[in-house]
């Protein structure tokens, strides 16, 4: 990028994240990281609380499980508190 010319005539380039092969790499790389995070629960002694936590992989799945009952949790609650389209624009 040239700083010489004015900011309103710079040519600015597409976002990294616009190509999709760069997003699939992002993809692939979260789901490596997720997966050898996973299996890095075999590689520590536990000292658990409950006996479930000695279950392999157990944080990961109670942390998935948590998570997407959240994401499904806060759809339900749309639906519920939801205002019409039109809410703002109605007279009186």
């Amino acid at each position: 990028m040239n700083h010489d010319q004015p900011p309103n005539e710079r040519v600015t380039g597409a976002h990294w994240l616009e190509d999709r092969r760069n997003v699939d790499r992002l993809v692939i790389a979260l789901a490596v990281a997720c997966a050898l995070l996973f299996f890095a629960d075999a590689l520590y002694a536990k000292h658990p609380y409950f006996d479930i936590e000695n279950l392999f992989g157990f944080y990961a799945i109670f942390g998935f499980v948590v998570s997407a009952g959240f994401v499904f949790g806060a759809l339900w609650l749309r639906a519920l508190v939801m205002r019409p389209r039109d809410y703002y624009d109605r007279d009186g």
